[in-house]
């Protein structure tokens, strides 16, 4: 599912999918956020970037975390903020999605951050608002479905960045279930993208896409195995809520299998770091003592998190 994220000069007009970015418009992305990162030390916490524009979020799912973080994002540059539960609301009443989308463009809306469960939602209101509403209101894919969550994507670029500094000599392992995150996919384009040499996925069969290989990774099914000798481990949440039939034995049974441990982070590197997207399943994917321990830069990704979005947001208000 292609649709062009950017407009005739080759700048960003809506921000859909890390795939077939071009490398420059990442790396523009997250230098645009390390001048961000500072705003949130200052006592006034706001630039006046997207002053006088509105940003709507369009929230067909759940998600306060992602949700609050776009928000604070849009506030600090100083934009006006809506944030709609649709579940509760319209769509419950029957209106199309491109109806609902109408209307608040119809209220001038400049941008919109869409969650929605079905994979390609955020790619049709583009394409719709494209053709309907001119060049002007652009669209934040903020996760559908199994398919991409791009800002996650790239504020987990940022925050390997910034511990490791250089991506062409990296190992990077991709840990649990692959087959129902759309974060394992938006980071693995994000890290083929900026030259990842060595791209690992870790879990059980049962949780892994067919064919995931052609994405450019290595495939392990044994964790101790997959971990030797990585700089960075990204560990994914068990989406439960997600999954039909029983894909797992057990919790415990995963947590023995695929769980990082002490014992098994210790066949990393030495100065290896531990990312999760959260909310994290404490004692199931990770225990305790590695998500609070000295190599957990999990705390790390939330703060980059909001300097990522705001740099998302400044650069599609300035195109």
């Amino acid at each position: 599912m292609r649709h062009p994220q950017l407009n005739a000069n080759g700048e960003l007009k809506h921000l859909l999918t890390i795939e077939g970015l071009p490398r420059a418009t990442v790396q523009h992305i997250l230098d645009t956020a390390e001048s961000f990162v500072g705003v949130a030390e200052r006592e006034v916490k706001k630039v006046p970037l997207l002053r006088g524009k509105s940003v709507f979020n369009l929230f067909f799912e759940n998600s306060t975390r992602t949700r609050t973080t776009f928000e604070i994002a849009a506030k600090r540059l100083s934009a006006d903020v809506l944030n709609l539960n649709i579940n509760t609301s319209s769509a419950s009443k029957g209106e199309s999605l491109l109806d609902t989308v109408d209307n608040l463009a119809a209220m001038h809306a400049d941008m919109f951050v869409v969650r929605h469960a079905a994979s390609g939602a955020p790619f049709l209101i583009a394409e719709h608002l494209d053709r309907h509403h001119g060049p002007h209101v652009h669209v934040i894919n903020a996760g559908d479905g199994r398919h991409a969550h791009p800002t996650q994507g790239l504020l987990d670029m940022y925050t390997i960045r910034h511990f490791k500094k250089d991506f062409t000599q990296l190992r990077v392992a991709i840990v649990g279930d692959v087959l129902h995150s759309r974060v394992a996919r938006s980071d693995i384009h994000g890290l083929t993208t900026l030259g990842v040499p060595e791209v690992r996925v870790i879990g059980p069969l049962t949780l892994l896409p067919a064919g995931v290989e052609q994405m450019g990774v290595r495939v392990f099914t044994d964790m101790r195995e997959g971990l030797k000798d990585v700089d960075v481990i990204i560990m994914l949440r068990l989406q439960n809520e997600r999954m039909r039939g029983a894909l797992l034995p057990s919790a415990q049974e995963y947590f023995k299998q695929y769980g990082l441990t002490r014992e098994k982070l210790a066949l990393a590197k030495p100065d290896a770091i531990v990312m999760h997207p959260g909310p994290m399943n404490r004692g199931v994917e990770i225990e305790s003592q590695v998500a609070d321990g000295p190599q957990s830069v999990i705390l790390d990704q939330v703060t980059f998190g909001i300097a990522v979005r705001m740099a998302v947001m400044s650069i599609l208000g300035a195109n």
